[in-house]
């Protein structure tokens, strides 16, 4: 057993966590389904590779006009 550890200790964090994980058991469900609808997305790979091919190149001052001031 480590000098620092706390045997009987469980922080308030956790029992809230683990009373609302209690109340709610659909709760890790509805996780993974909001991962999914915001995160988990299929990557369309000749989409990505046609818009990489179709950037402009930046120039390096992007606020610089054309005209020919020096």
């Amino acid at each position: 057993m480590s000098f620092f550890a706390r045997p009987h200790y469980t922080s308030d964090t956790t029992l809230f966590l683990e009373k609302l994980k209690t109340d709610r058991p659909s709760l890790e469900q509805e996780q993974r389904q909001g991962r999914a609808l915001l995160w988990d997305k299929q990557i369309d790979r000749a989409f990505q590779a046609d818009a990489e091919t179709a950037k402009v190149a930046q120039r390096p001052y992007v606020y610089q006009t054309g005209s020919d001031h020096t």
